[in-house]
């Protein structure tokens, strides 16, 4: 599987930044149930039948496509240990391995932790706010121009994405006030980002004040 640096520079040649996230956040049981599929190599034609004749999402057509695509792309940034550790991890296990997928995906993500949430540990912040989002997306418009393309929309929804993102992951304390809460890197999670050798991502998750 690529790495983050590896996968960021396939990605540079379309542009360094998408908004694929909006999608969704880290839908953990919709996420299990593609993971589990996914270990099967499912053929077009079996993938499709399993969104469309099984609903396996349980979600309308269009949605289903829609985070079902996002979901794929996501863990398949995985290897197969990744995947069962999804399908078979506990609740904060299976959370931080679908964080590093979402990680390893999007540098939207990626370079946010990095250059807004762990800063802020360092600056002994509090809470994430609004403003910061703002001055963050001017970053992202030096490093890529079609940032400053996007409507005001798409930025209030990757914005409300990402923090529920972080939420779920357990490194927000809620939507509404945005504390910060960096949970411990549970080892086994360690552990596998150690094997992939893609210390950027733990550079990512394993944040300390």
């Amino acid at each position: 599987m690529p790495t983050v640096k590896q996968t960021n520079q396939i990605k540079g040649r379309l542009g360094l930044y998408n908004a694929e996230i909006s999608a969704g956040s880290l839908m953990p049981p919709e996420s299990r149930r593609i993971a589990k599929l996914l270990l099967e190599r499912p053929t077009p034609e079996q993938w499709d039948a399993a969104l469309k004749d099984e609903n396996l999402l349980q979600k309308k057509p269009a949605t289903a496509r829609r985070q079902a695509r996002l979901i794929r792309n996501r863990l398949e940034t995985l290897d197969d240990e990744g995947l069962r550790l999804v399908v078979e991890g506990e609740g904060e296990l299976c959370g931080q391995v679908l964080l590093a997928a979402a990680v390893r995906h999007n540098r939207i993500l990626s370079d946010f932790l990095r250059d807004v949430y762990i800063a802020d540990l360092h600056r002994l912040e509090n809470t994430l706010s609004h403003r910061q989002w703002e001055a963050f997306l001017t970053e992202c418009e030096h490093r890529d121009e079609t940032v400053g393309h996007w409507a005001v929309s798409t930025r209030e929804k990757l914005f409300q994405v990402v923090v529920r993102i972080l939420v779920e992951a357990k490194y927000i304390d809620s939507t509404r006030r945005k504390g910060l809460t960096p949970p411990m890197l549970h080892p086994t999670a360690r552990a596998y980002l150690k094997r992939l050798g893609d210390a950027e991502t733990l550079a990512r998750m394993e944040v300390k004040a």
